[in-house]
């Protein structure tokens, strides 16, 4: 069983960001991972057409609980802050997302703006290093036309491979750096999506899952036939999927309107598990576990946040954010979650297995990441 290891609370100084732009329903303004030394997060935040960091200590902390297992925050402050100055946007960023580049020690980090423009950074594991590799694409129409919500997802085999979404103009564009290898064209507006994991074959950095409208699509990169689309999974009239997600076995994962998670196997596409009404409000962020797959954190508009076993419905613990969710991401190979509210309060939580932490408690006393 998963417990919370810590959950902190930071605020962003003032000086950093006095009134962030509002963005759309999608948290997806906000990236993290842990630093070279493990001792504290990196968070990325974006607000306008800048990108920030901070730097937020993981030390250890005792984690209280309040009423229905509701997680009691910590407060610490953030040890650095700063502006990322090798992002050059020039309309409001939509979306921002890291990727680990696998056996190199360098991390991507990808971000775009409202009009499909995409920009991505080689920085190193202390992520003091912009000027390694930087390269930006502009949409194929040039970014001609309103602005939407866009969003960006690395394949998670390949970081080279991007995705990128463009609400509005209904289109998907797949890039392999600054080059463009494919555009799909959608029926409806997109609102998340994320490359498929674990199928088996060998395929998870060609298989993309886009909920559009309410519906979840599914397209293949290597595929021409039916415009490349290999699979749609029809919701309820009227209620549009918010986000979409998928675990390390493979599995599928859609919430939105409706306020349920649905569960997919996709080697015969029917639901696993229907988790009905299990937020109050709007599902608008999903997350599988990395430590166990049978769990699921599931984002709510009202502030909440809680993690649960999608096969029992059943809610484990959970906390809340003080204000709008503008951004809310997980770290893709270690549950260690990150949100940043409207008011400016950033929350990180560890999760871990019980038996981790009791094992860790009884023998030492020390940080477990110092």
């Amino acid at each position: 069983m998963l417990e919370a290891k810590s959950l902190r609370k930071a605020v962003v100084p003032s000086t950093l960001i006095q009134n962030p732009s509002p963005g759309s329903v999608q948290s997806t303004r906000l990236a993290h991972h842990v630093s070279e030394d493990s001792c504290s997060c990196l968070v990325y935040i974006a607000s306008g057409s800048h990108i920030y960091k901070l730097q937020i200590p993981l030390d250890d902390s005792e984690v209280s609980k309040g009423k229905d297992s509701l997680l009691i925050p910590v407060y610490t402050q953030s040890t650095e802050s700063s502006v990322v100055n090798r992002c050059p946007h020039r309309s409001e960023i939509q979306s921002i997302a890291i990727a680990e580049a696998d056996g190199t020690g360098y991390l991507m980090l990808g971000s775009v703006d409202s009009y499909g423009h995409l920009i991505v950074s080689k920085l190193d594991a202390s992520s003091k290093d912009f000027e390694r590799l930087t390269y930006s694409v502009l949409p194929q129409d040039y970014g001609i036309g309103e602005g939407s919500w866009s969003g960006l997802c690395f394949s998670p085999s390949q970081w080279s491979t991007v995705a990128v979404a463009r609400s509005f103009c209904k289109a998907i564009d797949v890039y392999d750096q600054d080059i463009h290898v494919r555009t799909f064209r959608m029926l409806w507006y997109a609102a998340s999506l994320n490359f498929i994991q674990n199928l088996g074959n060998g395929n998870e950095s060609s298989i993309l899952a886009v909920t559009e409208g309410c519906q979840l699509a599914i397209w293949d990169l290597r595929m021409r036939e039916n415009s490349g689309c290999l699979h749609r999974i029809c919701g309820s009239l009227g209620d549009v999927f918010y986000s979409v997600c998928s675990s390390s076995t493979g599995n599928i994962a859609v919430g939105g309107a409706d306020r349920t998670v649905t569960v997919y196997d996709p080697r015969r596409w029917s639901a696993l598990s229907r988790w009905v009404h299990c937020s109050k409000y709007e599902i608008t962020g999903l997350a599988f576990s990395s430590v166990d797959p049978d769990y699921i954190y599931i984002q709510g508009v009202d502030y909440e946040v809680f993690c649960g076993q999608w096969k029992e419905n059943s809610k484990l613990f959970s906390f809340r954010g003080d204000s709008n969710w503008l951004g809310f991401s997980k770290c893709s190979n270690k549950d260690l979650l990150g949100g940043w509210c409207e008011s400016g309060s950033i929350f990180v939580v560890d999760v871990a297995k019980g038996s981790e932490i009791n094992t860790r408690n009884g023998s030492s006393n020390e940080n477990p990441y110092c």
